[in-house]
C-alpha cells in the first residue's frame, strides 16, 4: 500500500514538528539546570570566595537575569529576521562553554561575568522557540506543545538540584580534580564544567532540527499596529495591566527567592546532607511542580464555565492566600522532615499561577498587540523575580537578622510581605479586567 504525496508530506512534517518540539525542550530542561545548579554550591562558593548571603544572591541572580532580561527583545528580533534554529543553536553553544567557564574562575568577579554570560545566551532560546513551535503546530495543537515545552522550567529545575547535588557530592569525596592548563579544581568548580558538558552534544542535535516555513508572517494585522497603540490600549486599562503584571512580579519574587535558598535552608538550619537535600528539593520540585503547572492551567475552564469569566485572574487571588501558610510554616518546621513535606505545597503553589496568568493577559489584549504586552510581563516578572527574589531573602539575612543560621526567618519574611499584598493588588483589579475583557470582546465583535 503507497501513501499519496499529501500524506507523506504531512508525516515527515508531524516527525520534523516533533524532533523539533523534544530538542527544543531538552534546551529549555538544560536552560534550567544550568542557571539553577548554583542553588546547592551556595556554602562551597561562599566558603572559598568568602563573600556573604548578599553577595553570593548577586551571582545568582542579579549577574545572571541582567543581561538574560534585557536582551530578550532585540534577540527576539534578531530571530524574527534570520534563522531561528541557528540562534537557538548558538545561544545553547554559548551559555555552556559559560557554565564550563564559571567552574574555571577563581575570583569572585570572574564567576560574576561569567554568569552574566550564561543569561546572555539563555536569552536566545525561548522568544525563537515560541516562534518555531508556532510554525510547526497548527494553532489546534500549538497549546499541547507549548506545554511539553515549558515542563522544561519543573524538569530542570528539579534536575539541578538533584544532579548539581549529586555530581558536588561526588568530587567533594573523590577529592579536588586536577586538569592540564586549569589546575587544581574545587568540587564546585567541576560541578559547573560536568553540567556544562551535555549541551555541546545538544548542539549537535539542534543544528540537525529543520527550519519551518514561517506561516502568516506578513499578515496586515500584524504589519499595522504602533507602539503608540499599544501604549494607548495599555493606558486606557492601566489598572487591570497593573494590578495582573505588579501581582504576578511580586509572586515572582516569592517564587525565585525560594527556588534559590531552600536547598540551602534544609542544609543550613536542620544538618541536611548537601546531595539529600538538592535530590529531594529537585524530586518535589519536578513532581509537585509539573502537578502544579498542569492544574493551574486546567482548572479555569471549569470555573469559566460556571459563569466567572475572570477565572484566571480570579485563581491567582486565591494561589497567592494559599500559598502563604506553607510558604511561613515550612522554614519554621522544627525538624528536617517537616520541612521537607512542607516544600511539596510550596512548590505546588510556585508553579501554579504563571500559565494563568499568561492565559489572563491574552484576553484582555488585542491579537495584534499579545507578543509585545507578553514581553512587557516577562520583563517585569523576571526584573523583579530573578534579579530581586534571591537577594531579598540573602539582604534580609545579612541585613535584618545579620545571622547566617537565621535564613530561616528570611525565607518565612517574605511570603508575609509579599503573598497578601499581591492577592490585595490582584482582587482590586478584578473589575477593570472585566470590563477590558468586555472591551475586548467588543473589538472583536464577539
Amino acid at each position: 500500500m503507497t501513501h499519496s504525496p499529501v500524506v507523506s508530506h504531512q508525516v515527515a512534517h508531524q516527525g520534523r514538528a516533533i524532533y523539533a518540539l523534544m530538542a527544543l525542550l531538552l534546551a529549555y530542561i538544560l536552560s534550567f539546570i544550568d542557571r539553577n545548579v548554583m542553588a546547592v554550591l551556595i556554602g562551597p562558593i561562599r566558603a572559598d570566595f568568602v563573600i556573604s548571603d548578599f553577595q553570593y544572591s548577586l551571582l545568582h541572580g542579579f549577574a545572571f537575569s541582567m543581561f538574560y532580561i534585557f536582551l530578550g527583545l532585540p534577540i527576539a528580533r534578531l530571530a524574527d529576521r534570520g534563522s531561528r534554529k541557528w540562534v537557538v543553536t548558538i545561544g545553547v553553544l554559548f551559555w555552556s562553554l559559560m557554565t564550563c567557564l564559571c567552574g574555571m574562575t577563581r575570583s569572585f568577579s570572574a564567576l560574576f561575568f561569567a554568569r552574566a554570560g550564561v543569561g546572555i545566551g539563555e536569552a536566545a532560546l525561548s522568544p525563537p522557540a515560541y516562534s518555531l513551535l508556532s510554525d510547526y503546530f497548527s494553532e489546534g495543537n500549538l497549546p499541547k506543545a507549548m506545554a511539553v515545552y515549558t515542563l522544561g522550567i519543573t524538569i530542570g529545575g528539579g534536575l539541578a538540584y538533584i544532579i548539581g547535588g549529586g555530581v558536588y557530592e561526588y568530587f567533594a569525596a573523590y577529592g579536588e580534580l586536577s586538569l592540564p592548563f586549569l589546575g587544581e579544581l574545587r568540587p564546585w568548580q567541576s560541578t559547573f564544567i560536568i553540567v556544562g558538558l551535555p549541551g555541546f552534544l545538544l548542539v549537535l542535535i539542534l543544528s540537525l532540527m529543520v527550519e519551518p516555513p514561517r506561516r502568516g508572517a506578513l499578515q496586515q494585522e500584524a504589519e499595522d499596529y504602533s507602539i503608540a497603540e499599544v501604549k494607548g490600549h495599555l493606558r486606557m486599562h492601566w489598572q487591570a495591566y497593573g494590578s495582573l503584571i505588579m501581582g504576578v512580579s511580586l509572586l515572582a519574587i516569592l517564587g525565585y527567592g525560594t527556588m534559590a535558598w531552600y536547598p540551602e535552608f534544609l542544609v543550613r538550619c536542620h544538618g541536611v546532607d548537601r546531595a539529600e537535600a538538592g535530590s529531594r528539593f529537585g524530586l518535589i520540585f519536578i513532581v509537585a511542580g509539573s502537578l502544579g503547572a498542569l492544574l493551574g492551567g486546567f482548572s479555569a475552564k471549569p470555573l469559566r464555565e460556571r459563569g466567572f469569566e475572570d477565572a484566571s485572574m480570579r485563581l491567582i487571588v486565591w494561589i497567592a492566600l494559599l500559598w502563604l501558610l506553607p510558604a511561613v510554616l515550612g522554614p519554621l518546621s522544627p525538624n528536617s522532615s517537616l520541612a521537607i513535606w512542607a516544600a511539596v505545597p510550596i512548590v505546588f503553589f510556585l508553579n501554579s499561577y504563571f500559565a494563568l496568568a499568561i492565559s489572563a493577559l491574552q484576553s484582555i489584549t488585542p491579537n495584534r498587540m499579545r507578543a509585545q504586552v507578553s514581553a512587557l510581563m516577562l520583563f517585569m516578572t523576571n526584573l523583579l523575580g530573578l534579579a530581586l527574589g534571591p537577594s531579598v531573602v540573602a539582604a534580609f539575612t545579612d541585613f535584618v537578622f545579620a545571622d547566617d543560621a537565621d535564613l530561616a526567618y528570611s525565607l518565612s519574611l517574605l511570603p508575609v510581605l509579599l503573598c497578601p499584598l499581591a492577592a490585595i493588588l490582584l482582587a482590586w483589579g478584578l473589575k477593570y479586567y472585566r470590563a477590558a475583557l468586555l472591551y475586548c470582546a467588543h473589538l472583536s465583535g464577539e
